[in-house]
């Protein structure tokens, strides 16, 4: 491991709102924080907004900039990574936003019923071959842990330069009759405009310099509804 991610995980320790619990706080048991994170962490009420799959956190500090009335979580197992994110947030004396570094496997040992409000799917890795349909972060499998927590009617918010993973998405939705409040397969250029959805990293911008699409996908998560994968036959 090279010296500057050794001193990158040693800084990590000690940066505000940065929780790595070791596995066997988390493994098959409730980390001690669980659906107490706005209260104990943040010191309010607000809404608790999460990220999954955060990479540097760029997205996580750009929605917590924007909306400072709401709590804002970065989650991804990558601790060099999650460090980006958490240096610009204790150097803009960010107060609403954390990082929690574990495995999106576990989330359930974190979050309480109805403890969040919202979840942000960004850019994530699509997963495209069939028989790794259980790893996508927007697929039902993991549809299906995010309603153990997620508000009732709870919104996801997929976006992705991947065309194939965001039509997947979308089907799913309206195979199980999901609400979807919006969708685009060419954000920037619709003439709809939304901060949260304009916030830009360094991957996306160069996504775009080379001129490729961005997509977006919003729908709702009830919480009495089991989530059913489309059926797509033999890998």
């Amino acid at each position: 491991m090279g010296k500057k991610k050794l001193s990158r995980f040693r800084e990590l320790e000690r940066l505000e709102r940065v929780f790595q619990p070791p596995l066997e706080e988390v493994f098959r048991r409730d980390y001690d924080l669980k659906g107490k994170w706005s209260k104990d962490i943040f010191g309010n009420d607000q809404a608790l907004i999460l990220e999954l799959g955060c990479g540097k956190g760029e997205y996580t500090v750009g929605l917590a900039r924007n909306n400072p009335h709401q709590n804002y979580m970065g989650l991804d197992i990558k601790g060099a990574r999650i460090w980006t994110g958490a240096k610009a947030a204790q150097n803009e004396s960010l107060t609403n936003v954390a990082f929690l570094r574990t495995r999106i496997d576990f989330i359930n040992s974190f979050f309480g019923k109805d403890e969040v409000s919202e979840i942000w799917i960004t850019f994530p890795d699509p997963q495209e071959k069939r028989r790794r349909l259980k790893k996508r972060l927007s697929g039902a499998h993991f549809l299906n842990i995010y309603r153990a927590f997620l508000k009732d009617g709870g919104r996801i918010h997929l976006k992705t330069d991947n065309l194939q993973l965001f039509r997947d998405t979308l089907e799913l939705a309206l195979h199980n009759n999901l609400e979807v409040e919006h969708s685009s397969t060419d954000v920037y250029r619709e003439g709809w405009n939304d901060e949260r959805v304009s916030i830009q990293t360094y991957y996306e911008k160069r996504f775009l310099g080379e001129g490729i699409k961005i997509n977006y996908l919003c729908f709702m998560l009830p919480a009495g509804k089991e989530i059913r994968e489309v059926s797509y036959g033999s890998a």
